[in-house]
């Protein structure tokens, strides 16, 4: 099967799924959920206006339950002083009640008084509720004219449905028996349905109900969804339906994003179109500009260990498998070359490995020379005899005294012996480690890999001073200024810039000694260079030695040259230092001034990843390429 007849495959599966997807998507997933949104949309719309009218009836109820207790009215109801009915039923005086009709019922239920009024003009109104002189057998409210219970729903009338209200008289305070009730009623015209539905935010509107016909809850056309709500009367027979109209905004918001989305889904299939052509060219193309890189590569004499390793059974993958195996039989014919030169190259190595782990050893074999020594002056054989003396009970007070004296102070001697040794063997154990260290990074700087660590400047150099001899950190004080810290956090070879550090700090004791002075100071500053190309570590190591006569400035880092005794050196340190700056990319070069005058250090290293610190530059570009030369 040829690699273009798959992408063919694969790029028609991938659009007949797409496709198929996005209807099932459209169809049953996305619709639905808009249209059920707008639903439960317009569904709180009516329960909105459902709850606003529920308040003005109630509403309507307190304000009858108010003019009700009254202890005018209650006294009107037992003596029927038609002065009452002159005074308080004007339509002045109906006026606040906002109503129109009102009408006293006794406790048999006739009405002793009714009037029905326009709210607007104040005129009569001709409602046949008002005309009637008793209330009716099966009027539903009967019992509440004795029970003294108030009541409220709707009643439909010859002008409209009303909201109406039953409240008990009692005798002003609350109490007293009932004697009858008043009723008030409030029409639902066209304006207070629209205050209704302005109040619930809501397109409300009245329609006719039929006692036959019922009234479904929703319906839809395409602009608007109809929400509807009937309400009995007091009878229990359907009195009017209020309709409320939600326009259908949501599901045209959802069909407009279902298409762009429709869009945006062939705009990507396109583009998934081009970029599968595209990868059919790189598939084949590239494959086959690699093999040629590298058959190229081979016959110039390059890097026989580097195989194309490509994986299926096409041509191209043959092809690259003969190859391989073809490059493998030459690569082992200069593996065994390579073998007879490895074991000179491995002699050089070893020497700078040596050299580096003397460094490390030599103050562990101080402390353990120091170590043996206060155990040797330790009085155990002292403490030993006296001890068995005194167990002997001597008869002599003055000698028991003194036998017990004598063990207390060399139990004390043993004891400092003791502390000092714990003190001793932490140091060494630090020490030790950081030989291992040591040995890590030289078999990693064996296959020239260097593990690249992010570090701060003062832990690295109180790392490096942990395996330093004592004797240099007696003879010489190292000292950093606010740009050493002020470098931050840098990506370097940790390892290799401690061993580093460690030779150039050893080599500034040893010249400070040669200077005669009984102290020294060595000076460390850092900065980060950025020039065009990679950001650069700068440090410079300024001591107060000897210094370098000018004719040797230009030897110190040649293998094998040393002012010093070859007892004590052999011209290996500053040499690896070189190597091994050099092999991560980087330079180091010496400047003094000439004899007694002291000298300074550079070395400069390529930073890897991000630099957390501030940039400078302790030292001009063209400064530093005069000073590497």
């Amino acid at each position: 099967m040829t690699i273009r007849f798959k992408v063919a495959a694969l790029v028609a599966m991938l659009f007949a799924v797409l496709i198929a997807a996005d209807g099932v998507i459209q169809e049953f997933v996305l619709m639905p959920r808009f249209v059920n949104l707008e639903r439960a949309g317009a569904r709180t719309s009516m329960t909105r206006v459902v709850y606003a009218l529920d308040r003005a009836n109630e509403r309507l109820l307190l304000n009858d339950e108010e003019w009700s207790n009254w202890a005018e009215l209650y006294r009107y109801m037992q003596d029927f002083n038609p002065a009452f009915i002159s005074t308080y039923t004007t339509p002045e005086a109906m006026t606040p009640l906002k109503v129109n009709v009102l009408m006293l019922i006794d406790r048999d239920g006739r009405v002793v008084f009714s009037a029905a009024r326009d709210l607007a003009s104040g005129h009569p109104l001709d409602l046949d509720l008002a005309k009637r002189t008793s209330l009716p057998q099966n009027f539903p409210w009967l019992a509440n004219l004795t029970s003294g219970v108030p009541a409220r729903g709707l009643v439909r009338t010859n002008r409209g449905v009303m909201m109406l209200a039953a409240a008990p008289i009692f005798d002003g305070s609350g109490g007293g028996r009932a004697l009858g009730v008043t009723l008030m009623g409030r029409l639902l015209t066209a304006a207070q349905l629209h205050e209704i539905g302005t109040l619930a935010q809501a397109a409300l509107s009245k329609r006719v109900t039929s006692d036959a016909a019922p009234v479904p809850e929703l319906v839809e056309d395409d602009a608007v969804t109809h929400v509807f709500h009937t309400y009995t009367d007091i009878y229990g027979r359907p009195a009017m339906t209020l309709q409320v109209d939600v326009p259908r905004s949501i599901t045209s918001q959802g069909r407009a994003a279902i298409l762009y989305s429709t869009l945006y889904l062939f705009a990507a299939a396109i583009t998934i179109l081009v970029l599968l052509l595209v990868v059919l060219n790189r598939v084949v193309l590239k494959r086959i500009s690699r093999v040629t890189r590298h058959a190229v590569a081979v016959g110039a004499g390059g890097d026989l260990t580097a195989r194309l390793d490509f994986a299926g059974d096409d041509e191209i993958g043959r092809l690259a498998r003969e190859f391989d195996r073809m490059v493998e039989r030459v690569a082992e014919s200069r593996r065994q070359l390579g073998d007879q030169s490895f074991q000179a190259g491995f002699a050089e190595r070893a020497k700078g490995i040596m050299h580096n782990l003397g460094n490390a050893m030599t103050p562990l074999g101080v402390r353990l020379s120091m170590l043996a020594g206060r155990l040797r002056s330790a009085p155990v054989a002292d403490v030993t005899a006296a001890a068995g003396e005194l167990a002997q009970d001597p008869k002599d007070p003055q000698r028991r005294n003194d036998l017990a004296q004598f063990v207390q102070y060399g139990c004390e001697q043993i004891e400092s012996t003791i502390t000092e040794a714990q003190a001793d063997m932490a140091v060494m154990e630090r020490q030790a480690s950081i030989v291992t260290s040591t040995l890590a990074e030289q078999r990693a700087s064996a296959s020239d890999e260097h593990v690249l660590e992010s570090v701060r400047l003062p832990e690295l150099l109180a790392q490096t001073l942990d395996i330093v001899p004592d004797g240099c950190r007696r003879t010489l004080t190292v000292e950093t200024d606010d740009s050493w810290r002020a470098v931050g956090v840098v990506t370097v070879a940790r390892t290799v810039l401690r061993l580093v550090l460690q030779n150039l700090i050893i080599n500034a004791a040893d010249a400070v000694r040669e200077a005669g002075l009984g102290q020294g100071a060595l000076r460390l500053t850092a900065g980060i260079e950025r020039g065009e190309g990679q950001p650069q570590l700068h440090i410079e190591c300024q001591d107060n030695g000897n210094g370098i006569a000018p004719e040797h400035l230009k030897h110190v880092f040649e293998k094998g040259y040393s002012t010093k005794s070859r007892h004590t050196n052999e011209g290996i340190g500053l040499h690896w230092c070189a190597n091994a700056v050099r092999a991560l990319g980087g330079r180091i070069w010496a400047v003094s001034e000439g004899t007694g005058l002291g000298a300074s250090l550079h070395v400069i290293l390529p930073i890897s990843g991000p630099i957390s610190g501030p940039i400078s530059g302790s030292i001009s570009g063209e400064e530093a390429l005069h000073h590497a030369g």
